[in-house]
């Protein structure tokens, strides 16, 4: 399996225990370049991530992220994200015959204006909040897949 150092986390855990990479260096006996390259998301040798994990006090594998499970989770989202968009076209064709009802309906009644506007007012609202929340998570899986 093809794991990295977690460069986020690490940086995390330091800036939280209010350390300078240079005293994470210290504590952990590794260089300061090692440090910051580690936490700018370079490759990292397990011995320098062993080194890490005994100055934070933790097991390895907590430094570091599995990338193919990761990968696995990205590409469920984005299966998720595919059935919501294939919702909201539902959505959206549920909302057209329903404004046709709804017209026609009106158009039955016989009133002066549209009796039914408030239905179709929340019934759009509905449809656009639903398409505000795809598109929120498409910017999520973009950003996701971007780092």
């Amino acid at each position: 399996m093809a794991f990295k150092a977690d460069a986020g986390k690490i940086k995390r855990w330091r800036e939280e225990r209010q350390w300078s990479q240079e005293c994470l260096a210290d504590r952990a006996g590794l260089g300061l370049r090692t440090i910051q390259r580690i936490e700018k998301g370079d490759p990292a040798s397990r011995g320098s991530l062993a080194a890490l994990a005994g100055a934070y006090g933790v097991e390895v594998m907590a430094l570091m992220m599995d990338v193919e499970a990761e990968a696995t989770a990205l590409g469920q989202f984005a299966k998720a994200l595919a059935v919501m968009r294939h919702a909201l076209w539902i959505h959206g064709a549920g909302f057209g015959l329903g404004l046709i009802v709804f017209i026609g309906v009106n158009l039955a009644i016989g009133g002066d204006g549209l009796v039914m506007k408030w239905l179709m007012i929340w019934w759009g609202l509905g449809l656009f909040a639903h398409g505000l929340i795809i598109s929120i998570a498409q910017l999520l899986l973009d950003y996701r897949q971007a780092q």
